[in-house]
């Protein structure tokens, strides 16, 4: 899958022979010296990491991913609003130009439902079969179906539209799902301890230029089809299908550079680590075999009734060999379990009220009486009204947000950073919750000050932390399983957000429980502050140094 070229592979043994001298003059027990050699190896990576060419290709690739994984996840909202107009426009009443909930609800968690599987499976193929070859098929899984996305059609006798484009937009998350996992790994190995946090957050904050360019290219492909649109709403059918395949560009635009990017020397180096520490223990079992055999020989001549299986494990207590921890046996640890708890618990927190919030911005933009008139405005002028809002609180708060995250991060530290976050996070949605209607009654403007700060502490805290840090604080053979693990508890809060919260909103009248969601929301964030001190601090420090690699053998 990934086409790799040798003027740019890592010569493993150059490196080899560099520290071979060093380890070799220490007095050390035979097993553990090259366990030790490659230690040292993987230090010295650090040092010698420099941005150059390779890297910068390496970095536009990942942050065109997340550009590319926004713009897909979020064109939802805008399509969903077409589609109400495309095959609800002869509906009567309340409902006309309207999707029904429940297919608004289908459509709109379909890819959290695929990124929550795709993090799972991809992110644990990430480590086991390479970060880069997993990596492209990711782009070819998220390009094919992106394309399918967009021709989806009801049956003549089955399912409906809806439930296509639901079956396309699941197996599109899968894809976009092996994003977050991969993109964090190859960034964080690639990079050093001095800027790793600001290039893993630079690539991340690309999202945001993914969440403002859907609704550009929705007020484009609109103006476009305008007078068509205005003489017959069904032309808008056009429009909904174009918005969701030009998705596909970006990822063709880059998928030659994902398949001839290698995997980090740190991974291929951790990879030959762990397998010396394995084969370690097959040449010491033999070994010990051949011990248990001279035992049982000499036991037999003496006439000794010694069972071989305790001569064996005698021998084992003796000259225990080296080996590389399994999963299973890392993560049994408290101490390294609570991590993986304090990250996979954070990112669900958070992403109750970011996708609760992002992925229903419609209801923001109707309650700043933005949105216009859905039954007596013209569709055209609906649907770029309903744009220009979105452009407007994405810029006024999202995409500040995550740019100050990346010039502050190296400086305040990714821990301080998502503990202020959520705390300021917790603060506002209390205001906004108790006192919802109150601010939208008396100052509209006051509203709008006080969600789009909602919005820059969500980016200027926990919305980039949690995506960084589990990059950073878990041994080189997990990092890709574990940050996937924690990614996929994320979708799991945007799936409890949008088909349990959300479904809420609306109880009393439109629109009439958003104050208590908000206050829910709050709840939310005061998990995710508590949850974030079982998390270490990595600021400055190496990978081996934050996770202590070390320890990964017994």
């Amino acid at each position: 899958m990934s086409f790799h070229n040798s003027s740019s592979a890592v010569d493993i043994t150059e490196i080899e022979k560099r520290r071979m001298s060093d380890v070799r003059g220490l007095d050390i027990d035979e097993r553990d010296r090259d366990l030790l050699q490659r230690q040292r190896e993987l230090e010295d990576l650090d040092d010698s990491t420099k941005l150059n060419w390779e890297m910068i290709k390496k970095l536009t690739v990942c942050g065109v991913a997340f550009l590319n994984d926004a713009y897909d996840m979020f064109a939802i909202n805008i399509v969903a609003m077409i589609l109400g107009f495309v095959y609800y426009n002869d509906a009567e009443g309340a409902d006309q130009n309207t999707v029904p909930k429940k297919w608004d609800t289908l459509i709109k968690i379909a890819v959290q439902i695929g990124c929550l599987l795709g993090q799972l499976v991809l992110g644990r193929l990430g480590d086991k079969v390479g970060r880069t070859t997993i990596y492209s098929a990711s782009l070819m899984i998220a390009i094919i179906t992106t394309i399918a996305s967009a021709f989806s059609s009801s049956m003549v006798k089955g399912f409906n539209v809806f439930i296509v484009l639901f079956i396309w937009r699941v197996l599109l998350g899968f894809g976009i799902g092996g994003d977050y996992p991969l993109t964090a790994t190859i960034v964080s190995e690639y990079a050093s301890p001095k800027n790793r946090g600001k290039l893993m957050s630079a690539v991340f904050a690309c999202q945001g230029f993914g969440n403002v360019l859907a609704p550009i290219v929705g007020i484009i492909v609109t103006a476009c089809f305008r007078s068509s649109i205005d003489n017959d709403v069904r032309n808008l059918d056009y429009v909904w299908r174009l918005i969701i395949g030009l998705g596909c560009i970006p990822g063709v635009a880059t998928l030659y550079w994902r398949l001839t990017m290698e995997d980090s020397k740190r991974f291929q180096l951790e990879s030959v680590k762990a397998a010396a520490a394995n084969a370690d223990e097959d040449m010491q079992r033999e070994k010990l075999l051949a011990k248990q055999h001279f035992a049982e020989d000499n036991a037999q001549e003496d006439g000794l009734l010694e069972s071989p299986n305790t001569v064996l494990n005698v021998a084992l207590a003796d000259d225990k060999p080296r080996r590389a921890k399994t999963f299973g046996q890392y993560f049994s640890e408290w101490r390294h379990l609570k991590v993986l708890l304090g990250t996979s618990i954070a990112w669900f927190a958070l992403d109750v009220a970011f996708y609760g919030i992002n992925l229903n911005s419609a209801v923001v933009i109707d309650a700043i009486g933005f949105a216009g008139d859905l039954y007596q405005d013209k569709p055209s002028h609906f649907i770029i009204r309903n744009c220009l809002g979105n452009i407007i609180i994405n810029i006024l708060g999202s995409v500040p947000g995550y740019w100050i995250t990346v010039f502050t991060i190296e400086r305040l530290g990714r821990k301080t950073i998502q503990l202020m976050g959520f705390a300021m996070l917790t603060i506002l949605y209390i205001v906004l919750g108790f006192a919802y209607h109150k601010i939208l009654d008396k100052s509209v403007a006051g509203f709008i000050v006080l969600f789009t700060l909602a919005q820059l502490f969500q980016n200027f805290g926990p919305n980039v932390t949690t995506f960084v840090i589990p990059g950073e604080v878990f041994p080189t053979r997990f990092r890709s399983t574990a940050h996937g693990i924690s990614a996929a508890a994320g979708k799991l809060g945007a799936i409890v957000a949008q088909g349990g919260f959300m479904q809420l909103k609306d109880r009393g009248g439109k629109n009439q429980f958003i104050d208590h969601l908000l206050e829910i929301f709050a709840l939310f964030m005061l998990i995710g502050f508590f949850v974030t001190f079982w998390i270490p601090e990595s600021k400055g420090k190496t990978l081996e140094e934050i996770c202590d690699e070390s320890e990964e053998y017994y």
